[in-house]
């Protein structure tokens, strides 16, 4: 397989990288340190181009605290724009191609069928805006790019909505959960898997492309389920977005249309209990 490298690979999707390249023994990813491969510093991404001469290159690097972002714009344009152009100009300039990791906050989130790729966007949040304009220049900038827009990410790594909700469940008797944002849990281990099919098979069909598991569900939803197959006995209650005030606004829809990417790479996506499931019993086991 062709040289591989992982920018943000300390990150959640950066580990769960790591895990798929050690368990199917793939030697050609790279995943050098943050300082090492700092998306703002244009001396340490010529280093690791000249060190790994990658043939394709994978951002998981981002700004993701939406709610932080309101109030911290710069930082979340620097990284999520002005770091996206920076790689971008390093992979045209070493010919390698990009799959840039984006997210389902690019959308309002105001109707409730599900977005394909060519629905226009409009972010209604700090977070959804910079990472959107990350996108418009990255194509700006490279033909030989894959955006994969995710949303729910989740996985035994990092911080996440479902090693929260386990740690919550066993603190709490009671916990209340919003039950009028919906969308579809996204396994990172499932995502990891996928974008190095794309790798694997070598392909050109460059563009956006959408990616979460198979399904629909609110966050309560997801709770319900995450407390089912843990076992953890806590009383959840279902409340509405307008009871629970967050700095950013939310989409209330962000359900993804995956047709174009299972087409294109013939991907058979899982259902996403059936990846929670496996997540579930994987962090019983750490």
């Amino acid at each position: 397989m062709n040289n591989i490298v992982v920018f943000g690979a300390s990150g959640q999707l950066g580990h769960c990288l790591k895990d798929f390249a050690e368990k199917n023994k793939i030697s050609s990813v790279y995943f050098p340190t943050e300082t090492e491969a700092n998306i703002l510093d244009n001396d340490a991404l010529t280093k690791v181009f000249d060190t790994y001469k990658p043939s394709f290159s994978i951002n998981c690097a981002a700004y993701t605290a939406v709610d932080k972002a309101e109030d911290d714009r710069e930082l979340a344009f620097k990284i999520n724009k002005t770091g996206v152009e920076n790689i971008s100009r390093h992979c045209a300039a070493n010919g390698s191609a990009l799959i840039h990791i984006s997210t389902d906050f690019v959308f309002k989130g105001d109707q409730p069928t599900p977005r394909n790729e060519g629905d226009i966007a409009e972010p209604i949040s700090v977070y959804g805006e910079t990472k959107l304009q990350g996108e418009l220049a990255l194509k700006e900038i490279l033909s030989k790019h894959f955006i994969i827009r995710t949303g729910w990410l989740y996985s035994e790594y990092g911080n996440n909505f479902v090693k929260t909700m386990l740690k919550l469940g066993a603190e709490r008797d009671e916990l209340k959960i919003i039950a009028d944002q919906t969308g579809t849990p996204t396994y990172g281990m499932d995502l990891a898997a996928c974008i190095m099919h794309i790798i694997s098979v070598n392909s050109q069909d460059y563009g956006t492309y959408h990616y979460s598991n198979e399904g629909v569900a609110s966050w309560y939803d997801f709770t319900k389920a995450i407390f089912d197959l843990s076992g953890t006995k806590v009383k959840t209650l279902p409340i509405k977005t307008s009871e629970y005030i967050t700095k950013a606004t939310r989409p209330a829809y962000s359900v993804m249309d995956k047709s174009k990417i299972k087409q294109t790479f013939h991907l058979e996506i899982p259902y996403w209990r059936d990846s929670l499931s496996i997540c579930v019993d994987r962090l019983k086991t750490k």
